[in-house]
């Protein structure tokens, strides 16, 4: 979209305010917003912000005391944000209000931190690759009461209509504004925890999929709080009750002729040779994947047996016990999904370290492991494949020892992400010292 476009649109939708966004490492929304009037000339100057806003965690602080490199080393310096002016928006339920989002430079080249700048790097390399990813995110999350924190949803009778709707007014205004803001929704039901929605919607090409996924997470958000509701995409707010996911459903398409490449009708497996290589890759990548699809403390403590969250670096044909599913519906629609993602994952992240991983397993032609066609859960005669790291200390160091995922995300992202998960590391380990039980709440609930 051209500036002359978007202004066209400010002043035909009368809007008054232009909020400008980006995501940080922990996938949370922070943003300046301007006024209409000034937004031409933001566009062409740019728009200052801190660099220390790229680590900052839930609560706002940054892992400067673990050297991210974006804090003292730089004299707290700023980051100069400009606009892909192709996700502008006008926001239905703010008054007169636009968004755009924001890539990031320092001295006039990329901030190599910034999660968008990563996925879309990652994705330049698959078209170079000769292929293009169709994609969505699958996102589950919890809705409470705002001042008193119950619950929505009192129970987990799973798709129970009388459920779904104990709030239609929510639950509709939902589906009518996020169409409107890009994110076509395919359908809404009561997940099977308490006060637990999925709501899905349709998949695109390239880094639109995950320009969606942020714009789905926070709209969700600022909607439910004018209902006098919190939504959370924490995964797992309650030790007891289930987690939350973030699915990861992508198939491989010809960049050129936008012809889908995952399905063969001849194959035993119903996929094609290069779909097998991706998916080998992903598995052979899953432990170093798990920290970038289940980024928190509180994200891979939903990775245990039983829960209809992965464990081990499995595949199957509609296996919900595996961490790489495969959906066989012909042609245009299998779709391979990743199920390691947890709902507190960037969504840029997510996309970009599937990306790094399926396109190994085709540079190197990975062979695909057998399939298991049971329980991932169980004990037997099955190929079990890796574990998947569920705690912080694994996780890092999975992540650490793969150089293939180190070396494509790149030196300023890694030493920045690992700073913020050793600080994230500490003060979990410090709360439980402390027999603090609210820390993860107060943490990751409101603003994830």
């Amino acid at each position: 979209m051209s500036l002359s476009k978007v202004l066209e649109s400010i002043h035909n939708n009368h809007l008054e305010f232009i909020r400008m966004e980006i995501s940080d490492v922990y996938g949370i929304a922070r943003s300046r917003t301007v006024p209409a009037r000034h937004f031409e000339r933001t566009c062409k100057s740019g728009l200052f912000m801190p660099m220390a806003t790229y680590s900052f965690n839930g609560a706002g602080t940054d892992a400067d005391e673990y050297g991210c490199g974006l804090c003292r080393e730089v004299g707290y310096g700023d980051v100069k944000l400009f606009p892909d002016l192709e996700t502008f928006q006008v926001i239905p339920w703010c008054e007169n209000t636009g968004r755009v989002l924001m890539n990031a430079e320092r001295d006039g080249k990329p901030l190599m931190v910034c999660p968008r700048r990563i996925a879309d790097i990652q994705l330049q390399k698959l078209e170079e690759m000769g292929y293009s990813l169709f994609s969505a995110h699958e996102y589950e999350f919890h809705v409470v009461d705002a001042e008193t924190r119950e619950p929505l949803l009192k129970d987990g009778n799973l798709l129970s209509t009388l459920r779904t709707y104990t709030d239609t007014k929510l639950l509709h205004q939902l589906m009518r504004d996020l169409p409107k803001v890009g994110v076509d929704i395919e359908s809404a039901e009561g997940e099977g925890g308490v006060g637990q929605y999925e709501i899905t919607y349709r998949p695109e090409f390239g880094l639109r999929s995950a320009d969606n996924a942020h714009t789905y997470k926070i709209s969700v958000k600022e909607i439910a709080r004018q209902h006098g509701y919190m939504a959370s995409f924490m995964s797992k707010p309650w030790p007891n009750r289930s987690g939350c996911s973030s699915h990861f459903c992508h198939s491989l398409w010809d960049a050129k002729t936008k012809e889908p490449l995952v399905y063969e009708k001849d194959s035993p497996c119903g996929m094609s040779t290069v779909a097998q290589h991706w998916v080998a890759g992903l598995l052979e990548h899953a432990p170093s994947l798990t920290i970038l699809a289940s980024p928190t403390v509180n994200c891979l403590s939903r990775l245990k047996p039983n829960t209809f969250a992965p464990i081990n670096a499995t595949w199957g044909i509609d296996n919900r016990t595996t961490a790489i599913r495969i959906k066989i519906n012909g042609q245009k629609g299998t779709y391979i999904e990743n199920r390691i993602g947890a709902s507190g994952s960037n969504p840029y992240l997510l996309l970009a370290g599937t990306v790094i991983a399926g396109m190994d397993g085709i540079k190197r032609k990975l062979p695909l492991p057998p399939e298991l066609s049971g329980s991932s859960y169980e004990n037997g005669d099955h190929p079990a494949g890796q574990e998947l790291p569920n705690n912080m200390e694994k996780a890092i160091e999975a992540l650490k020892a793969d150089t293939v995922m180190v070396e494509a995300l790149g030196p300023d992202f890694i030493k920045c992400f690992l700073a913020m998960k050793k600080k994230e590391l500490v003060e979990s380990q410090q709360a439980a010292t402390n027999k603090d039980q609210e820390w993860e709440m107060k943490m990751f609930f409101q603003y994830l």
